[in-house]
């Protein structure tokens, strides 16, 4: 057996023809639809790009008691056990984070990797001229620009490179078995970059400020302006849709759906104007963020054309992984496997609850999804820490004055025996503080499917509050956390 993942970052299912939005030309995505069964209430687990990697490796929440971070000593690693038990795994990327201190642990769970260069601000080409315009973006700006003066066209793309040398690895290893293959590409994440040709097709006339990297908060532009961004993140999907092809083709080219396995996911939505805002750190998850899109394929059941209802979350993957190449799942792995929903949408959980470390608890139970924020007050401690072996940041070592802070001693039940390192922890997106205080919300997705009229219902949120506490009491959440959000009474 053999199976590919197709992973992209950022990938709004609400711009996506499958999920009912005709405003982007994307044709192989529709292709995709045929040959794949579609999830369509796939949600996220764990906040933003890095934490969803580590619960894909470990197919368990992690954002109780870390923030974004390495793989942890500790942790089942599913290419590894995979790569342990005989299956070549081998990572195609293009995503810069996985070089930076915080993501420094992933890529060598796998038996082979390739990294491509030039993404975001990936610290590539150099040069030691100074900016020729303002550095609205601080350092990454200026990185950012040199590195597209040798990206800037269709083939010298990150994400053309990226799937090159995945199609690459495909034909080379056709006639073998037993190999996992993963094609991640940062995009559509921003700065949304294309070439000419691909906005071309949603954009004609448009004389305002030219901007593709909108920074995370709340909006300011004109309509139009919004609009010219919306254009340039559909102008990227057509390139995403284009290379999502490449792979379809090399599946039908070499009969490659009779053995081989294809999973097309994403780690979490964007907000692209909605509410008010930009991004994808911003509290609450609404569901442009929070409700992903998913396809597979599964030789086993053949399944295909078929919409799925049942509720999954990422950290169901790694289990489906391991079943598929007859592995089993350590008991540590929280997540199930999807082979019974592909084959007959069977229900594997009747409700479920994500979030990003230092911001709301969200539970999702029936047509209600509800976000629960943290009980903060001046005269209280902190009561958010993080707890790990790994003391990094995004882009940075934690500083000598937060290890100064840092306490040992403190397990868990799945450290395996392993005492941790405790560290006071920031409210809000990674290296920030939140950008407003947050506050409880309810919504009715039946209802009010755009979320727009948040409202309180006491007996309902008292349901919810004790399903809340009954997951942090399954994933062995610190004890504090349960205070920090008012579970100590449930």
């Amino acid at each position: 057996m053999r199976a590919v993942m197709v992973m992209f970052d950022s990938l709004n299912r609400h711009f996506l023809p499958n999920y009912g939005n005709d405003s982007v030309y994307m044709p192989n995505f529709e292709r995709l639809e045929e040959l794949t069964i579609t999830f369509d209430k796939s949600y996220v687990a764990s906040l933003p790009c890095i934490p969803a990697r580590r619960e894909l490796h470990t197919g368990r929440y992690n954002f109780m008691h870390r923030s974004w971070g390495p793989l942890e000593p500790y942790d089942d690693s599913m290419p590894q056990l995979l790569s342990q038990a005989g299956c070549h795994t081998h990572l195609v990327t293009d995503h810069v984070h996985y070089w930076e201190d915080g993501g420094s642990t992933y890529h060598n769970r796998y038996s082979s990797y390739e990294f491509v260069r030039g993404q975001e601000g990936d610290k590539w080409k150099g040069s030691a001229k100074p900016m020729d315009r303002p550095n609205v973006l601080g350092r990454w700006q200026k990185q950012d620009s040199i590195n597209r003066e040798y990206t800037n066209t269709d083939a010298t793309a990150p994400m053309t490179t990226t799937f090159d040398l995945g199609l690459d690895f495909m034909k080379r290893n056709v006639k073998d078995d037993n190999w996992f293959l993963q094609i991640e590409t940062f995009d559509p994440h921003e700065p949304f970059v294309s070439p000419d040709s691909y906005l071309e097709q949603y954009e004609k006339t448009y004389d305002g400020p030219q901007f593709d990297w909108p920074e995370y908060r709340r909006t300011n532009e004109t309509p139009e302006q919004i609009e010219h961004v919306r254009n340039k993140y559909r102008a990227l999907l057509s390139m995403c849709d284009k290379n999502l092809g490449r792979v379809l083709d090399t599946f039908d080219e070499n009969n490659m759906w009779e053995n081989t396995m294809l999973i097309v996911n994403t780690d979490h939505g964007f907000l692209l104007g909605e509410h008010g805002w930009w991004a994808k750190c911003v509290q609450p998850f609404y569901d442009e963020v929070s409700h992903i899109p998913l396809f597979i394929w599964d030789p086993r059941s053949a399944k295909r054309n078929e919409h799925r209802q049942a509720l999954v979350q990422t950290i169901d993957l790694a289990p489906t992984l391991l079943s598929f190449f007859n592995q089993p799942c350590p008991p540590d792995m929280m997540g199930k496997d999807l082979a019974p929903v592909i084959a007959s949408d069977e229900r594997i959980r009747d409700k479920l609850f994500f979030g990003m470390f230092g911001g709301h608890i969200n539970c999702l139970w029936g047509d209600y999804v509800y976000m629960k924020a943290p009980k903060l007050a001046q005269d209280k401690p902190n009561l958010l820490y993080n707890y790990t072996l790994m003391p990094m940041h995004m882009r940075s070592m934690f500083s000598l004055d937060e290890l100064k802070q840092g306490e040992y001693g403190t397990t868990f039940s799945f450290t395996k025996g392993c005492p941790l390192l405790r560290f006071p922890g920031a409210f809000g997106a990674p290296g920030g503080e939140a950008s407003e205080p947050l506050e409880t919300m309810l919504f009715n997705l039946a209802e009010d499917p755009e979320q727009l009229y948040p409202f309180r219902d006491e007996k309902l949120e008292e349901q919810m509050d004790g399903f809340i506490k009954d997951m942090m009491l399954e994933n062995d959440a610190p004890k504090e956390l349960f205070t920090l959000f008012g579970l100590d009474e449930v």
